[in-house]
Parts: C-alpha cells; sequence; structure tokens
C-alpha cells in the first residue's frame, strides 16, 4: 500500500517547536544530485568521466561539495527550528521510501504539504542541480503554492531555471552571499507569510 504524504505525517515524524504546523520545507542540492553517492566503486570504474558531456559529468560533482551543501541546509534548519521556532524540514527527515513515492513525487508533495517552501542553490563550481528537480516541482504547485516558494541562491550562480521561475512561474528569487545573508532571507519570507496567513492574505493551513 502506498504511503500518502500529509501534514500529519510530516508533523509526526518531525521533533517538537514552537510553531509544530508551519511547516517549512528546505531544498537543495545534495546526494541525490551526484552518482558517486548512486553507483558502487566497481561501476564507477567502468566509467570514463572524462568522456561523458558536460551535463552528464556533472553528475559526478565533488563529494565534498554536495555534503557542505546539505551541512548547509542542516544548519539553516536547525537555526529556524530555533528562532523563530518554525517546523523547518529536508526530505530525508520524513523517512519516507523512495520505492514507495519517488524523490520528485515526494517533493511535489512536501512542496503542497507546506506553509513556505525554500530552494536554497549554492555555488557547486557548476549550476547542476536543485534546478532539475525543482522544474519537475514547479509545473505541479507554482500556480497554486506561488506565493509560498523562494529560490534563494549564492551571488555567483546563474541557471536557466532560476530565470524561468522568475519569468515563466513569477516566482520571488532572493541572493545571498554569506550564510548570515541566507538565513536573514528566509527567516524574513516565512514570517511575511504567517503573517499574511494570519491576517487573511493567504489561507492558513490547518
Amino acid at each position: 500500500m502506498t504511503q500518502e504524504i500529509t501534514r500529519d505525517l510530516i508533523t509526526d515524524r518531525l521533533g517538537t517547536v514552537k510553531y509544530d504546523r508551519f511547516l517549512l520545507y528546505l531544498m537543495g542540492p545534495y546526494k541525490s544530485f551526484n552518482l558517486n553517492y548512486v553507483l558502487t566503486d566497481e561501476e564507477r570504474q567502468n566509467v570514463s568521466v572524462a568522456d561523458l558531456p558536460g551535463p552528464l559529468r556533472k553528475l559526478f560533482q565533488n563529494e565534498d561539495a554536495i555534503d557542505e551543501a546539505e551541512a548547509l541546509l542542516r544548519r539553516v534548519q536547525g537555526t529556524l527550528r530555533t528562532n523563530p521556532g518554525v517546523n523547518a524540514f529536508l526530505a530525508v527527515d520524513t523517512d519516507v521510501d523512495t520505492d514507495d513515492i519517488d524523490a520528485v513525487t515526494q517533493s511535489i508533495e512536501y512542496t503542497r504539504c507546506s506553509n513556505t517552501t525554500v530552494f536554497v542553490v549554492p555555488f557547486l563550481g557548476h549550476n547542476f542541480g536543485v534546478g532539475e528537480e525543482a522544474g519537475s516541482i514547479l509545473e505541479n504547485v507554482a500556480e497554486t503554492h506561488g506565493d509560498r516558494i523562494v529560490f534563494v541562491h549564492e551571488a555567483n550562480v546563474t541557471s536557466e531555471m532560476i530565470r524561468s521561475a522568475r519569468t515563466r512561474w513569477d516566482l520571488r528569487i532572493e541572493t545571498y552571499e554569506t550564510e548570515t545573508e541566507l538565513v536573514d532571507i528566509v527567516r524574513r519570507f516565512v514570517v511575511t507569510t504567517m503573517n499574511r496567513e494570519r491576517f487573511g492574505d493567504l489561507e492558513a493551513l490547518d
């Protein structure tokens, strides 16, 4: 039986914070975008990365950069769970098996269930990453949840996906240079969304 992703399921699998029912879904480029984490050592030996086309070479991006991107999301998550105390989470926190629900479908459902969704795009030496999954998500939710979504990218990142997010889906785009700036931007967006829900500009989610 396929598991259904709901607000109750998400909150039940996260720790307690001040605003348990305010869900903040954080997305970024981490392990799912790196074939070094998917292939075995033997399988990687059979791949000549240098001979691959550029977009495929990027799937073998530096593991340390991916680990740092995930660590960045974890630090942002921890800060926002403390102040202002919202239920910030990453997809892996809900423990939904990708054999039951694929990763993109999970992200679509997390976005639908969340009060806010933040795509964080740090510079990893190239522009591949969160944009690939983000396009699929936005196709499904931008029209109904666009006011609850923001892209926040590091200043030296350029991406067709980011440009499309602004021109095609009219989403909010923000730029950061330091981690402190990133946290401040996300916190402001969260507080603004909370106030919009409180005063009726956005429908409050139960």
